[in-house]
């Protein structure tokens, strides 16, 4: 009988389907474990063999986990809103809700075909409007809270009402907005409601404010910093500005050092944990202000080396700082305007990573010296960004390398205040432990002392108080396009936020004629017909604005609904606690449900989420345990990045000045561009297949292609595995071929998981070719005995199995697989109480050939909930010994003999044996040496 793997694949498929198989229960007698892949956002594209690299680890490990007697929870969903369908839709007129599902279900196909033990009763959907109902009960709750400094918490925004009612705000310790002014009780209480609430938004955990985002003019909406690459939209390569707009905000920052403090809970992967930590970036130091000359206001800095106050000799300004406008002098006005301009088409992530170019201009203006009262230069330069600290640096050229470039390049003095430290040798080593000089009170002081002295000496001044800052800002929470969370959000008479009550939620993304923004700017929802308006009674019906008038035009409650949609990670903040009841309507999830899951216990996604999705999520967790909603601080236990699979690209090589395409062995010294060419237009000779490639790129359809003996042969080069490079192999055709367990098997096979590692679908054939034998190894099989042999190949290969995948170190299982089963082929094995058991090991790798070869050894039951095979050591422990039998140091022949045997024992079996008395041919030997458990040699 053959291995007819796409009928098997096909079969158990369908029965894991029809009888649930990996359905979850929220509630067991068995102990919990919650397996979490990183849901994917379902494009066009479908799968490439990259793509389920990280599900099939965490599938082999969530079907381990079964074995292992565990309750296991391994879900699956999808992240269906984002820009990549609404482009679509922009482009086609075509309704992302209509391309999202049909991405959806090829997703799913694939998936399926794939042979994954997911839960598919608990399949969430971003973009439904029964899951973002409690996105948006979510982002009211935030809007509902405060975080109180006093017990380091988020609290119910009525406990800071109760405390303005009966002492002000001259006692709160609260992370708020730096403008709030102080207020008594009485004040409060004679606060008119618009006041009061106002008051609120500069405390609320989510609020409104204006604020410098990256607006990407082509894609019509903002990006966050982790969508934007090398200056332009990750999505289309568009141009990305800076900008002030009236934007969501949540306040993330309040979270900062908790964030910072739960990193060390939680077993991450360091590298993640390291970035993480550096883009919270906390720093300890000093506030410092300066006035300025001539002008009211102040500038305050942060820096962490107060003691080198003596050293500034200019201030920088982020070009976006708010008091460049004012301070300022008309003879620089239109140098500053085009400077700051001009950096508004730069993106912070490009300013920070250009560390050559030295660009600023002076403002004119001068800030007065704390303590030296002398006139300091205010300059703008983009080097300094207006999101991180103050939006301001106090220069010290003497101690920051860019500080002395900027003072170089534009000829401004450069004080030295580091006793025997010589700046003209550009060498800003660490100078925590030089005495500081040239500094008047702080004149021969060693750093630690100068930084405690010169904080007390600018706290008498009332310049300056001891600081610690954090690199990390307030996450914009707003999107200007329409294929996102509606906010549960509309506005009063007085153009302050309300929230929806929970009673109409959700509050459901409405149709539009057009996915732009509107004529007037507003963004995509303002081409909804009757959906501006929220008429806020017993319906909550969103209506016109005129039916709202007209309905009681003088005192109904209601107004225009928020046009702007959530961004894309708020459906993702999460969607790991919704998977434990997502069929609830009456709560995000039961008590009974959270408290029986509680977190995830093993999570696995890419790294490049490190500073989105992850810490988006950590913030959200954190704010649901301080309300009461989750039982844990840390939603996943253990988080692994998995690796990326690398394709095998391919290019040809275009004449830059003419249209002449040159075979990889042509080319010289001849001008020319790499294009990349699909690779399946490519043999395994890496020739290209010209006619297709016309057709395929019909621009260069008229190019002469210049061959080599007749061909064509494009270059090779690895790189990441993308649509856009053209690289992709598709996993229904490896399916096709070869089969699923093929493939997942291949996919754990190439390398350590959390390596990159490149495809190559020749290698394929390798573990395709292991099935058949094991395939093969269970065409005979009996109830007998197994032998030592046998029992000793299984033992080996259950203890390295189970430590591989303890380890996640799934590749080396697979070379285990192999030699058991070569071993047990060799040894002509039969018996049932070893092939029962290595159906079993195989199971979490190859499921759908285990659960035939299960069903063969006559089980009724799925393989799935088998008891995973025990370990015992007594099969491995060896009872004879094969001596290699040694003449004058040469051995000439083995004998195998008990291991309890004594030397004299040894010694008379080795010389009654007939190889012995043949070799001595009569003669007595000189000596026997016997070293037991090893060798014996007879010295003749």
């Amino acid at each position: 009988m053959q291995y007819n793997f796409q009928q098997i694949e096909k079969k158990w498929q369908d029965y894991w389907s029809k009888n649930q198989t990996f359905k979850a229960e929220n509630n067991s007698d068995k102990p919990k474990y919650y397996v979490l892949s990183m849901f994917p956002y379902p494009s066009g594209a479908g799968l490439h063999v990259g793509h389920p690299l990280g599900y099939i680890a965490g599938d082999i490990y969530a079907r381990y986990k079964r074995h292992k007697g565990f309750n296991v929870l391994h879900p699956m969903g999808y992240d269906s809103f984002g820009l990549p369908a609404e482009q679509y839709a922009i482009q086609t007129g075509q309704h992302p809700a209509i391309t999202t599902e049909v991405n959806i279900n090829r997703y799913r196909e694939q998936l399926d075909q794939i042979g994954f033990s997911f839960d598919w009763s608990r399949e969430v959907r971003t973009s439904n409007p029964d899951y973002y109902k409690w996105t948006q009960w979510v982002f009211i709750q935030l809007f509902g809270s405060w975080y109180n400094k006093k017990t380091d918490k988020a609290e119910e925004i009525e406990t800071l009402i109760a405390q303005f009612e009966q002492d002000g705000n001259t006692t709160i310790a609260a992370v708020c907005d730096e403008d709030v002014a102080q207020f008594s009780a009485e004040e409060w209480t004679n606060f008119s409601d618009k006041e009061k609430q106002e008051i609120l938004l500069k405390y609320r955990l989510t609020y409104l404010a204006d604020a410098e985002v990256n607006w990407c003019p082509a894609l019509g909406t903002v990006l966050a910093n982790d969508e934007i690459v090398n200056g332009v939209s990750e999505r289309g390569g568009h141009t990305v500005i800076r900008k002030k707009m009236t934007q969501w905000m949540m306040r993330i920052t309040a979270y900062a050092q908790r964030l910072l403090d739960g990193l060390d809970t939680i077993d991450w992967p360091q590298p993640l944990k390291d970035s993480q930590t550096n883009w919270i970036g906390r720093s300890e130091g000093a506030s410092v202000t300066f006035k300025i000359k001539d002008v009211e206001g102040e500038i305050e800095v942060f820096t962490t080396r107060p003691d080198t106050i003596f050293g500034v000799s200019f201030m920088t300004l982020a070009p976006e700082h708010e008091l460049v406008s004012k301070i300022t002098t008309p003879a620089q006005k239109e140098a500053v305007e085009a400077y700051v301009e001009a950096t508004a088409k730069r993106s912070e992530r490009e300013r920070m990573a250009d560390v050559k170019t030295i660009s600023g201009v002076f403002t004119g203006a001068y800030a007065e010296h704390p303590f030296t009262k002398e006139p300091v230069p205010i300059w703008i330069g983009d080097y300094v960004l207006a999101s991180y600290g103050t939006g301001a640096v106090m220069a010290v050229p003497c101690g920051d390398q860019r500080d002395y470039d900027f003072a170089k390049h534009f000829n401004i003095a450069i004080p030295n205040i580091f006793e025997g430290v010589d700046i003209s040798e550009e060498a800003f080593a660490d100078k925590a432990n030089t005495v500081i000089a040239n500094s008047d009170f702080l004149n021969g002081l060693p750093y630690k002392d100068a930084v405690t002295k010169a904080i007390a000496e600018l706290e008498k001044l009332g310049q300056g108080k001891g600081k610690i800052n954090y690199r990390l800002r307030d996450a914009v929470f707003s999107r200007q396009r329409y294929w996102g969370e509606p906010f549960p959000v509309y506005y009063n008479q007085d153009g302050l936020p309300q929230m929806l009550a929970q009673q109409f939620l959700p509050l459901e993304l409405p149709e539009v004629d057009k996915y732009l923004p509107t004529e007037t700017g507003e963004p995509p929802l303002g081409n909804a017909k009757a959906w501006h308006w929220l008429q806020y009674g017993d319906e909550g019906k969103v209506v016109t604005k005129e039916e709202f008038t007209n309905a009681n035009p003088v005192g109904k409650i209601g107004g225009p609904l928020e046009l702007n949609t959530m961004p894309g990670w708020a459906g993702s903040s999460q969607y790991f606690n919704r998977y434990m009841d997502p069929r609830n309507t009456e709560a995000i999830y039961s008590d009974e449900a959270i408290n029986y899951w509680e977190d995830v216990d093993l999570y696995i996604g890419g790294s490049e989420h490190a500073t989105g999705h992850l810490l988006y999520s950590r913030f959200w967790q954190k704010f649901l345990f301080d309300r009461g909603v989750a039982p844990k601080q840390e939603f996943a236990k253990k988080l692994i990045n998995q690796g990326m699979i690398t394709g095998t690209s391919a290019f040809v090589y275009k004449d830059v000045e003419e249209n002449k395409v040159y075979s990889k062995g042509v080319v010289g010294d001849k001008k020319v561009n790499p294009v990349h060419a699909d690779v399946s237009l490519v043999n395994a000779s890496d020739e290209l297949d010209i006619e297709a490639f016309k057709r395929w790129r019909p621009d260069l359809a008229e190019a002469e292609f210049i061959l080599e003996d007749g061909k064509y042969i494009v270059s090779r080069e690895v790189e990441k595995m993308s649509k856009s490079k053209y690289n992709v192999v598709n996993p229904d055709n490896i399916c096709e071929e070869y089969g699923a367990d093929s493939l997942r098997l291949y996919e754990m096979f190439l390398g350590p998981l959390e390596q990159s590692k490149p495809w190559n679908t020749a290698g394929i054939t390798g573990v395709h070719g292991f099935l058949k034998k094991l395939w093969k190894l269970y065409l005979t099989q009996n109830d007998s005995e197994p032998t030592a042999d046998n029992l000793k190949t299984l033992h080996k290969t259950i203890k390295k199995v189970e430590e591989d995948i303890e380890n996640f170190s799934f590749n080396t299982s697979v070379s285990t697989f192999m030699i058991c089963v070569n071993e047990l082929t060799a040894q002509k094995c039969t018996s049932k109480k070893v092939l029962g058991p290595l159906a079993i090991l195989v199971s979490p790798y190859a499921p759908h050939i285990a659960e035939e070869l299960w069903e063969k050894l006559g089980n009724t039951e799925s393989i799935a909930n088998a008891a995973f095979p025990k370990f015992e050591e007594k099969f491995l422990i060896e009872s004879t010994k094969q001596y290699p039998i040694s003449f004058n140091g040469k051995m000439r022949f083995t004998i195998e003999l008990p291991l309890d045997l004594t030397k004299e024992e040894i010694e008379e079996t080795v010389m009654a044996h007939e190889q012995t008395i043949k070799y001595l041919d009569g003669r007595t030997p000189k000596k026997v040496i016997v070293v037991p458990g090893k060798i014996v040699n007879i010295v003749g």
